[in-house]
């Protein structure tokens, strides 16, 4: 299956999930960069099918914030993507442009470039052919351009979001041999969809669900569909369904007003529970802003 991730034509999904979509929202959208009046740095660990040999991990380090005139953001994702014998390694810069529409609502506009190296480390590979022309038994890796964008709307009190993006515009061809040949091997186009709102319920406590969205072609449409119940802006505790996939279950703090932990745990529905214990994933973040700058009470993220 690793081997015809690597060398045959790449439609399906390549993208990694992440449960706590909702919390690094920054790493699916580019237009997010921004959107609060500091800067934040998160860093996303996840471990899927825990249990399977070579099963997916995933590592994720993002930054991004406003300029000082508020209506620019910056960012940049530093990510690593392990399956099996297999690795990619990506460095993403961010820009984003925020636009207030009405008084409290914004929609902001933003593109992202970098680098992405796939790896293949074939002498953890068997192959069923030996000496195969297709794979040397030595680590093979390649280099490529590419970049993204999207679009984001929200109010600017972060009751409500809504954004759309597409990671992967360019589809860049991805080649590993050096032998001639017409490989088929490209990146493919994504299309990525999330929305969430803040209902009131009491003086400390709200209520949000949420949505993820995620197409490729060919693959089917895949959906996440969450909801968090949150105390005092600080702790929450949660749920999300991902169809044909999985079932979360999440828990976050908010410590000292800039110190953000959150972990998922993923149970999974498919026949691979039969071989793994579940998926685990752990986000910590900073909030890096002035004394003067601290709002009277910290909005969840």
């Amino acid at each position: 299956m690793l081997i015809a991730f690597s060398f045959t034509k790449l439609d399906a999904q390549q993208l990694p999930q992440y449960s706590n979509y909702m919390i690094n929202d920054f790493v699916m959208n580019p237009a997010i960069a921004g959107n609060n009046s500091y800067f934040e740095g998160k860093s996303n660990n996840r471990y899927q099918w825990v249990g399977l040999t070579d099963a997916p991990r995933t590592y994720i380090l993002s930054v991004n914030g406003p300029t000082k005139a508020y209506n620019m953001g910056l960012g940049g994702i530093l990510f690593t993507d392990i399956v099996g014998p297999t690795r990619r390694t990506g460095f993403y810069l961010s820009y984003a442009y925020h636009l207030k529409v009405a008084e409290k609502i914004k929609v902001s506009m933003g593109i992202s470039g970098g680098i992405l190296q796939f790896m293949v480390d074939g002498s953890k590979i068997n192959l069923h052919t030996p000496n195969d022309i297709a794979i040397s038994s030595g680590i093979q890796s390649v280099i490529i351009p590419d970049f993204g964008a999207g679009v984001f709307a929200y109010s600017t009190d972060h009751k409500w979001y809504f954004g759309v993006s597409v990671p992967q515009v360019m589809q860049n061809q991805i080649k590993f041999f050096d032998y001639k040949t017409s490989s088929l091997n490209k990146l493919a186009t994504h299309v990525y969809s999330t929305a969430g709102y803040k209902f009131n319920v009491g003086d400390n406590f709200k209520i949000e669900p949420s949505f993820c969205l995620k197409y490729v072609k060919p693959a089917p449409l895949q959906f996440d569909l969450g909801i968090r119940a949150i105390y005092k802006d600080k702790i929450w505790i949660g749920s999300a369904f991902r169809y044909l996939d999985a079932v979360s279950a999440m828990v976050g703090y908010t410590m000292q007003e800039n110190i953000t932990f959150a972990y998922s745990y993923d149970f999974t529905t498919t026949a691979i529970k039969k071989y793994s214990t579940g998926t685990h994933e752990l986000m910590i973040g900073i909030k890096f802003h002035k004394q003067a700058e601290k709002e009277s009470s910290v909005k969840v993220k």
